[in-house]
């Protein structure tokens, strides 16, 4: 394979535990929850998967276990921030701190052993003979494939459905929505739960397809990154898609030019997604500092449902 597709390949693989972070943080955004706790519960799926796919060698019980696990920390989240009113971002640094603590705690016992297996791949028998895209295409696994369908289905939930407009009506406007009869703590609830869920995802896709060992601090501000990403994607799943993968690329573009010998060091060169995240995020800023942001109008700011307007 030639550098192009081999680096197309390696983006995909980089970059699916950054869509499904970026998902998952959409779904927590889009109820007007702002949510920077991608990074401890990154960590904490990833951990999960490996204490419970190491002890049981089940792949499906260690994936149901980080997402049980990360949907917990979910409803806590939302617990402080919903019934409680609490600082959004307080809560969300606070789930970052605690999930990096515990997740470094916990993965004592298993650091370094490596994983019974890795996420199985589907083999598309009648794509491999195609050139470029059987090489790509071929070589997915199942939850690169889930991750796809998933944007799909998340984008007509959220712009073609009843459910997708009373999600947007709360995270825009909870009072207009709570008198129009929309359950606003109930959705609130649910969004956020399952876009943790899905935070927790992308850490288990971390070990399983990506680094198949636990080490500590192995998403390595990817989550930092994710958070991000929501805001370059400006909240649409379909965006999301083609970020995700952008950054992937730039994420193994680092590597890939090592192995063309080039003699810029290796930690400049891992520096490059994290720059071009700020870059990203500083240039679309001053581009739309006049222009609707696309950002859910009600974001960070809590629903007193008392409260006279």
């Amino acid at each position: 394979m030639d550098f192009t597709t081999q680096l197309l390949i390696a983006a995909i693989s980089a970059g699916t535990p950054l869509l499904l972070a970026t998902l998952g943080g959409i779904l927590n955004e889009r109820a007007g929850i702002i949510q920077l706790g991608a990074e401890g519960l990154m960590l904490m799926g990833a951990v999960t998967t490996c204490i419970v796919y190491i002890r049981s060698e089940n792949l499906l019980l260690a994936l149901l276990a980080a997402i049980a696990v990360t949907a917990v920390l979910g409803l806590v989240h939302a617990f402080l921030c919903v019934t409680l009113r609490a600082n959004q971002t307080m809560s969300g640094l606070a789930m970052t701190l605690f999930g990096s603590g515990l997740s470094a705690y916990l993965g004592k016992s298993i650091s370094g052993i490596p994983l019974p297996g890795t996420s199985p791949k589907l083999d598309l028998g009648w794509v491999k003979g195609i050139p470029v895209v059987g090489d790509i295409f071929g070589r997915m696994d199942g939850l690169t494939w889930f991750s796809l369908l998933l944007v799909l289905a998340l984008h007509l939930l959220i712009h073609r459905t009843s459910w997708g407009l009373h999600l947007r009506a709360v995270g825009d406007s909870p009072a207009t929505a709570d008198v129009m009869g929309i359950r606003v703590q109930l959705i609130r609830y649910s969004y956020i739960t399952a876009g943790t869920a899905l935070i927790g995802l992308a850490g288990a896709d971390m070990v399983l397809a990506y680094a198949p060992t636990w080490n500590e601090g192995l998403t390595a501000g990817r989550g930092w990154i994710a958070v991000g990403l929501v805001i370059f994607a400006r909240w649409n799943p379909l965006r999301a898609l083609f970020c995700a993968y952008f950054f992937g690329a730039l994420d193994s573009l680092g590597f890939r030019i090592q192995l063309l010998g080039s003699i810029v060091p290796p930690y400049f060169l891992k520096m490059i997604p994290y720059v071009v995240t700020i870059l990203v995020l500083m240039y679309l800023g001053y581009r739309n500092r006049n222009k609707p942001s696309g950002t859910p109008e009600s974001l960070g700011t809590p629903y007193i449902r008392e409260q006279r307007f």
